[in-house]
């Protein structure tokens, strides 16, 4: 196993080594070297030591940052508070000084900064831990948002990555970390950090995700200047407007809030159970309404791509959820979940059904179906069924345009566009697969059935009619069983023949008869070398088979 080494990778060893002391749970390292140093559980639920983890994480640096948001997304792997905790991880840095901004814009465009842009101010928009965002303008007059990477940021990515690695790699030898893969999460970490930091990746995000929501007049998706990108710095275009968790009462009163967040609500549940390309970090403030009354979706540097079987999985769930079908719940969730050795199917369905009736019971005001799909997924997960990432993804989604959508109309009722939406794309599915070249497959194979059945049906029963019908179950190899039971009872008769060779030679050692041997009856002194002989063969038989079928 490589071990990163060096005088920063030390520095950062140190830093973990502090925080896994300080916030380790004891089922986590169960069986490390260290694992002594820990005398008492964690309480699952002690949000001020969730909230101190957070800020612990946050001091650590941006790929610790993005490790916490990686991790709000696993109930499988931290209790509830955690996950809450993580979810408002806020990624927010000191800004960078204007100078290393300049060096790093002028690199990468190849011209100097006051050539290529007609304005460019100093103070930034906002500053995060992998760049931060300049208003500017172009030569030609439009207004753009520039987001700048910060200087060696990918080294230092790079580095604690490494650094990363190696304790998954200690951690995974345990049981624990077999359990949960943690080397397999490092990697997926790895490749989402490296997707993130090519801004070309993003430009091209935001293009596609323009394309997919195109049919809705009142979602803006702010396009990239191409001329203007590169892998460092992104210049797209300027949204004028103010982000939804800044509207007052009175600011409700100048737009329609209603048909935003139900605009809003189709848009992404279009990317999820309809194109399979979404928007991953939809919290509120990355939507912001526009000063024409639009809504505009910003930051495309994290996005997940969801295969058909997932979107077909996750409607089907959220459908269930939105009716209030315990059984189609859990049917849904147990078709999406892995099973671990040793889970309890019954306390899962169980469950699913407790969480599902708790949903029906809620008065309208307090429904939060993306709070139902998180605890779904943290149910699935505490009763051995590890969800898949799409499923907390869904749930995560849904919360945050629960609450969008509360800030847009606070009378807005999410369950009911779900409902709605939901059974659109269903619809619109099963109208999309009726397609004439499948509905043409579809006769083909149709016919083809037709014309093979009488025949395949006749050499059946012609062979049935003969008693040559067999079914054969790969299940058992009878033949070997068989052999196996038959060696194990001819041993075991041996082995009482023997026995029996023995006491019958004991007892003939006590008469006294002609002719004897060695000052013995000869009787018994034969039998005692029979027994010999006998036991030390069958002692051979033994070794010699058990060898050879090991070979």
């Amino acid at each position: 196993m490589k071990i990163a080494s060096g005088t920063g990778h030390i520095r950062r060893y140190l830093a973990l080594a502090t925080l896994v002391l300080k916030h380790g749970r004891r089922d986590l390292l169960e069986g490390a070297a260290f694992d002594d140093v820990f005398t008492e559980d964690r309480s699952e639920d002690d949000s001020g030591d969730a909230e101190g983890f957070v800020a612990d994480l946050e001091s650590l640096g941006p790929t610790f940052v993005k490790l916490g948001q990686l991790l709000s997304t696993r109930p499988d792997l931290l209790p509830p508070a955690y996950l809450d905790a993580l979810d408002r991880l806020q990624d927010a840095v000191d800004p960078l000084p204007f100078e290393q901004v300049r060096q790093v814009v002028e690199e990468e465009l190849g011209v100097r900064l006051g050539t290529a842009f007609a304005r460019f101010d100093e103070v930034p928009l906002a500053a995060a831990s992998l760049g931060q965002v300049h208003r500017g303008e172009l030569r030609d007059g439009r207004p753009v948002a520039v987001k700048v990477q910060r200087p060696g940021i990918r080294s230092r990515v790079r580095e604690d990555l490494d650094v990363l690695e190696t304790l998954a790699g200690l951690v995974e030898r345990t049981e624990t970390g077999e359990k949960y893969q943690l080397t397999a999460i490092l990697d997926e970490f790895r490749r989402s950090l490296a997707r993130e930091l090519d801004y070309r990746r993003e430009a091209r995000n935001l293009q596609t995700l323009a394309g997919n929501l195109s049919e809705f007049e009142r979602i803006e998706v702010p396009q990239p200047v191409d001329d203007y990108t590169t892998s460092r710095v992104l210049t797209m275009e300027l949204v004028a407007g103010h982000k939804v968790t800044e509207l007052t009462d009175l600011g409700r009163l100048d737009i329609d809030g209603q048909t935003l967040a139900q605009e809003l609500f189709e848009a992404y549940l279009r990317q999820i159970l309809d194109d399979g390309f979404v928007h991953a970090d939809p919290h509120p403030g990355n939507v912001f309404i526009t000063d024409e009354d639009h809504l505009a979706l910003l930051d495309l540097g994290m996005v997940v791509r969801l295969d058909t079987a997932v979107r077909d999985q996750l409607l089907r769930l959220l459908l269930a959820v939105a009716e209030g079908d315990a059984v189609g719940a859990s049917e849904a969730a147990m078709a999406m979940c892995d099973q671990q050795e040793g889970a309890d199917e019954a306390a899962f369905r169980r469950e699913i059904a407790e969480v599902v009736g708790l949903y029906l019971d809620l008065p309208a005001e307090d429904l939060r179906i993306g709070g139902i799909v998180l605890r779904l997924a943290r149910v699935a997960a505490s009763t051995g069924h590890p969800p898949p990432p799409e499923l907390t993804l869904l749930g995560r989604t849904l919360l945050n345009l629960d609450a969008v959508g509360r800030s847009l109309a606070p009378e807005f009722e999410p369950n009911v566009a779900i409902r709605r939406i939901a059974a659109e794309v269903a619809s619109k599915s099963l109208i999309e697969t009726l397609t004439p070249s499948r509905a043409m497959r579809s006769v083909l194979d149709a016919k083809e059935f037709a014309e093979e059945l009488p025949g395949r049906l006749n050499r059946i029963l012609e062979r049935v009619d003969r008693g040559e019908l067999r079914l054969e179950i790969d299940a058992i190899d009878e033949t070997r069983l068989t052999r196996a039971i038959q060696k194990v009872a001819n041993r075991v008769t041996m082995g009482l023949v023997l026995a029996a060779l023995i006491v019958g030679a004991a007892m003939l050692m006590r008469v006294e008869t002609e002719p004897r041997l060695f000052g013995y009856p000869a009787l018994a002194i034969v039998a005692f070398l029979l027994a010999a002989l006998g036991g030390v063969g069958l002692i051979a038989s033994i070794v010699w088979n058990d060898r050879r079928d090991r070979h």
